[in-house]
Formats: C-alpha cells, sequence, structure tokens
C-alpha cells in the first residue's frame, strides 16, 4: 500500500472515475498510465483510472470532482492506494472486436462497467466501434437492453397498463409526444415519458418541453408528477433511469455511430425501465431521415417487434413519411408554439403534426383497449376537440414546476430575423430536412430556445416569385449571419 496526501481538484473529469499520480511515484511503484488504483479514504474506497504528471508533488494523489465525493476525503487528508486488476469488462470487449457473440453475463458486466465509470474513454468507445463492425444478434440486444435498464434506476408505478411511444429521428420538429402524451393521460392511460435532448437536430422533445416547464426531474418527482397528472415529459438524462444509455450515446454521437442493436437496446431499455406495457415506436422514412430506405424500415421493425416479445411489452411499429419536416416551427420555442397552437385548436397549428399525433394517439387507445381497432383516432380527435388535452398539459406543465397559463405569443422568439424568398414561381419539390436542421443549429438552436427557422410551405405547395418560403429566427446578429451563410452555400428548397 502507498500512503498519499489527498489534493481536490475542483473540476468533473466528464466521464470515467480519474486520478493523478506524480510520474516518480508511479515508475517506482509500477503503476502504468490507464492502470486501475483504488483509493481507500475514511469515507469509504473507489477504484480509479491512472493519469500521470511529472507536476504534482511525489507525496500528493489528486482527486476530481467526482471521486472525492465519492468518498468524501478532506483535502490534504491521507488515503491508502492499492493496485488493482483491470475489470473483466475489457477482456469482453476485446471479444466483441473479434467478431465473437457476448453472453448476458458478458454483455452485463461491460454496461455495468460503462455505468460505473470504471472504464476509460477508450475502452468504452472500442466496445461501440465492436457493436458498430460485427453488429448485435437479437439475443446480444436482448441482453444489452435488460443491462442497460437494470444497471439504472426503474420507475416503480404499481399499475397497468403504462403507455409508451418513441420515434428514432433524424426530422425537424415531429414533436408528436407533447401532444400524444396529454391525449393518453386526459383519456385515463399513464404515460410517462422520458425524451432526449437533441443530438443532431435543432431540438429534442425535452428541449422543446423546457420552454414550458422544467424537465431535469428526479425518479421520484418524476413518480409524483405522474401519479398526479398520469402523464409527464422529462429529459431522460436528468434521471437515473436506463443511465448507461446516455453514457453510450455520448460515446456514439462524435462519430454519428448507430449499431442497430445500440439503437434497439436503447428505446427498449427506456421502455422497460419506466414499466411501459404497450409501446408504439414510429420509424419516419426518407432519403435525408436516419432510415433512408423502406427496406430498413422493415428489417428495424421487425427487431423491435421481436425484442418487444422477448421483453414482454405490447409492441406496435409504424412507418412514416420522413421526407420533409413535420410541422412549421423549428427550433425549441418555435415548435413549442407550434404544439400550443394545436392543444388549444388555433387554426395556426400544423395540420401534418396534429394529424401525425393524432393518429399515434389513436393507434395507443386501440393498443390498450380503451377503444375498438379503427375508432382510437375518433377518440383522440375529440379529446382534443373537447379541450380535455390542453387541459391536462396545462396540468403536466404545472406539476413539473411550469407556468400552466402561458400562450404562444408569450414565448421569446429570435428577434434577428431573415426572410428567405422564393426566386421564381414553381411547386416545392423537396425540403432537404438535414440542410433545414444545419440551418437551424447554425442560428442557435436548439441552445439558444428562440433560436430556429419557421417554414411557410411543404412539399407540393406552389409558390410565387417572391413569396416567403421561411423565417430564419436568431438571438444575436452574428449566428443569424452563419445561418444565411449555410443557406445561401445551398438552399434547402427546391422549387420546379
Amino acid at each position: 500500500m502507498i500512503r498519499l496526501k489527498a489534493r481536490k481538484i475542483n473540476v468533473r473529469s466528464g466521464g470515467p472515475d480519474i486520478v493523478i499520480l506524480n510520474e516518480r511515484i508511479a515508475k517506482r511503484e509500477v503503476i502504468k498510465p490507464m492502470d486501475r488504483i483504488r483509493i481507500i479514504a475514511r469515507g469509504g474506497s473507489v477504484v480509479a483510472i491512472v493519469n500521470l504528471s511529472p507536476e504534482i508533488p511525489e507525496d500528493e494523489i489528486w482527486l476530481y470532482k467526482e471521486i472525492w465525493e465519492k468518498i468524501n476525503v478532506p483535502d490534504g487528508e491521507e488515503v491508502l492506494i492499492t493496485i488493482e486488476e483491470k475489470p473483466k469488462a475489457i477482456e469482453y470487449i476485446k471479444k466483441k472486436l473479434e467478431g465473437k457473440e457476448l453472453s448476458e453475463e458478458e454483455v452485463f458486466e461491460i454496461v455495468s462497467s460503462i455505468n460505473g465509470n470504471t472504464l476509460s474513454e477508450v475502452e468504452s468507445m472500442a466496445f461501440v466501434v465492436a457493436c458498430y463492425t460485427y453488429g448485435l444478434s437479437i439475443e446480444e440486444t436482448y441482453y444489452l437492453t435488460k443491462a442497460i435498464a437494470e444497471t439504472g434506476e426503474k420507475l416503480e408505478l404499481n399499475v397497468r397498463p403504462i403507455a409508451d411511444k418513441h420515434c428514432i429521428g433524424g426530422v425537424p420538429n415531429n414533436r408528436t409526444t407533447m401532444i400524444i402524451v396529454p391525449i393518453l393521460a386526459a383519456a385515463g392511460v399513464y404515460i410517462p415519458k422520458t425524451s432526449s435532448r437533441a443530438i443532431t437536430t435543432p431540438a429534442g422533445t425535452a428541449d422543446t418541453m423546457e420552454v414550458l416547464a422544467p424537465v431535469d426531474l428526479s425518479i421520484e418527482e418524476m413518480k409524483e408528477v405522474v401519479l398526479k397528472t398520469k402523464g409527464c415529459i422529462v429529459w431522460g438524462g436528468g434521471t437515473n433511469l436506463a443511465s448507461a444509455d446516455d453514457k453510450l450515446i455520448r460515446l456514439r454521437r462524435p462519430l454519428s455511430l448507430d449499431p442497430m442493436g445500440m439503437v434497439l437496446a436503447s428505446v427498449m431499455a427506456k421502455k422497460y425501465a419506466v414499466g411501459a406495457t404497450h409501446v408504439l415506436i414510429d420509424i419516419p422514412v426518407g432519403k435525408r431521415a436516419k432510415v433512408r430506405s423502406f427496406r430498413d424500415a422493415y428489417e428495424l421493425k421487425s427487431r423491435f417487434e421481436r425484442l418487444g416479445r422477448m421483453l414482454d411489452m405490447k409492441t406496435e411499429v409504424i412507418i412514416t413519411d420522413g421526407s420533409q419536416p413535420i410541422g412549421k416551427g423549428i427550433g425549441p420555442a418555435l415548435e413549442a408554439r407550434d404544439v400550443l397552437w394545436i392543444l388549444t385548436n388555433d387554426e395556426r397549428g400544423p395540420f401534418d403534426l396534429r394529424e401525425k399525433a393524432e393518429s399515434m394517439a389513436g393507434i395507443l387507445l386501440e393498443m390498450i383497449g380503451k377503444v375498438e381497432r379503427g375508432e382510437g383516432i375518433m377518440l383522440a380527435k375529440e379529446i382534443i376537440n373537447s379541450g380535455k388535452a390542453y387541459q391536462k398539459f396545462k396540468e403536466i406543465v404545472e406539476a413539473q414546476g411550469g407556468d400552466p397559463n402561458i400562450k404562444p405569443e408569450d414565448l421569446s422568439i429570435g428577434e434577428y430575423r431573415y426572410d428567405f424568398l422564393s426566386p421564381r414561381n414553381g411547386m416545392i419539390a423537396e425540403i432537404d430536412v438535414r440542410r433545414i436542421s444545419k440551418i437551424a443549429r447554425y442560428a442557435g438552436a436548439p441552445m439558444d430556445k428562440g433560436a430556429g427557422l419557421y417554414l411557410y410551405k411543404k412539399v407540393g405547395d406552389f409558390v410565387k416569385a417572391g413569396e416567403k418560403i421561411l423565417t430564419i429566427f436568431a438571438e444575436s446578429e452574428s449566428k443569424l449571419d452563419y445561418a444565411i451563410k449555410i443557406l445561401e452555400e445551398k438552399e434547402p428548397v427546391e422549387i420546379i
């Protein structure tokens, strides 16, 4: 054992648990970079990954904030250091890198190590790369789903049935969740919805809901909201539900790696963790969406349905049009405005978004048995038309700590604006969803809640020369200039 003085670094590593040792001390004790050591203090012990530096004193060990919070060690107090073996998970990751199939125990060990911050970024990334290169069998996907759910906390509502839904994403706006949840909850169905923040789009559902109410709720707060209102719309990363999934998503993001098995496990683990009994999956298909061919969509549909059966969740999958944005506003506040217009039966509410949300809500109502097959959409429409969905939405917003009386016109939209006008007469033949997303992100979305763009036209619409096609909104002049530059490099709308 080595005795060293603990020194606090008042910053977080943002990933694995890391400590820093003096190079000479490490060499004397045969400790190499990336080795594991156990730090033992009065407040407990923790295993961490070693970084080395010649700059720190030989009798000290520097601890990032995650470490000293875990073992509650005072600055300058002496701690004991022992050398630990590398996690078994590394051996199993190497096995997957060789293209071999993993057992349930091996998958659980890898996920536990990722979730417990005992693997380095490189080691964890190697697992993602192996899954991307060799794929995951349906059995491995099932093991991964359960491991992600079971290494985090679960929402225990002790009620049935519980509905949930998910969209694979890749299409701007598409804020069906914020309409479906109040419809289902108003119909008496529990629907505890965890949603993500944006990865490549101008807003995720959590970013948009955050315009109206806090979404960073604990599991206890989430449970309280759901038991009170029957629904919620919260950020999945704010809870400890399926927390390993958020770490895997962060690893996948830099290279945009989406191994099919990981996508399936990512979605279904969160449904499993909230106790969902009935799940609806939306797969938008379009040449610039995440899923670009119907062949891929049907393959994904088959796997979702099979995985749902393995997890004892009734799962239905719909394949929808992902060829253009859904709704008109793109960006958190602009999308929230669309949702409020729909729920309040305002004629400015985008029809395509409303129609899709009503259809999906109808399917869930039929799955659960609230109505006969074919009658769900009529009930969904009635719940919106009667104002029951809006009233329920206000209850959910208030329960989550927001202002239930906020109006669409109260939302702060970026003051710097640019109108993109049609250069000629013609018909809208295509709207490039990726280009639209890029423009909105350069304008500041989703970090700037009022940034984004608003579409006045859709595919199939006729336009006259000089007529507005879209408006870009930004919260600063410089970001508006960036967005305009992206638009001018390649126009996102094709007119024929």
